[in-house]
C-alpha cells in the first residue's frame, strides 16, 4: 500500500430532486476542478419546505478527500 498524503475540501451540493443528487452534483462539480478524488463524507443536510408542506430543495454540506500530487 501506497504512502498518501490526503487534503480534505469542504463544499455545499443542492438539489431540487434528493438528498442523493445534491451528493452527486456537488462531486461531480468538484471533479471539474480537483483531481484524484478519493471519499466523501456528508456533514450536514438541509432542506427548504414548500407550500405543499414536502421538502421543495435540498442542501448538503459535503467534505471531499483526495490525495495530493508529489
Amino acid at each position: 500500500m501506497n504512502n498518501h498524503t490526503y487534503k480534505k475540501i469542504e463544499i455545499v451540493g443542492s438539489s431540487e430532486v434528493s438528498s442523493d443528487d445534491a451528493v452527486q452534483n456537488a462531486l461531480g462539480k468538484a471533479g471539474k476542478s480537483v483531481k484524484n478524488l478519493r471519499w466523501f463524507e456528508v456533514t450536514e443536510t438541509r432542506g427548504l419546505i414548500g407550500d405543499n408542506g414536502k421538502v421543495s430543495y435540498w442542501q448538503v454540506t459535503v467534505k471531499i478527500g483526495f490525495t495530493m500530487e508529489d
